[in-house]
């Protein structure tokens, strides 16, 4: 989920900016900051154990999104009281509820 919502956000943006991307994923932010990306692409899509990088395809199409932007990945702590994830949270949270029409409000 963390890889589809960083996709979808920046594939929303329609211009070219420098974007600070939040994510509480240490998978997805050391992916990028550590340079798991380029090791991966360099060893054929094969992770440091050699087995294949799980979501291939979504890892290709996140990095196509943030060739048109400058993107800043920010590890946040998940479940903490980060303002931001905190919003993030309650924003999936009624979405899941307005998507199955179960909402308890």
């Amino acid at each position: 989920m963390e890889l589809t919502a960083a996709l979808e956000a920046l594939k929303a943006l329609k211009e070219p900016v420098k974007a600070k991307v939040h994510t509480d994923s240490a998978y997805l932010s050391r992916a990028f900051n550590d340079g798991w990306i380029d090791n991966w692409q360099r060893n054929g899509w094969r992770t440091a154990n050699k087995k294949p990088v799980e979501n291939r395809d979504l890892w290709e199409s996140l990095i196509e999104a943030t060739q048109k932007h400058e993107v800043v990945w920010i590890k946040v702590k998940g479940h903490a009281d980060d303002e931001i994830n905190n919003r993030v949270d309650r924003l999936a949270v009624d979405a899941m509820w307005t998507a199955t029409e179960n909402s308890p409000r």
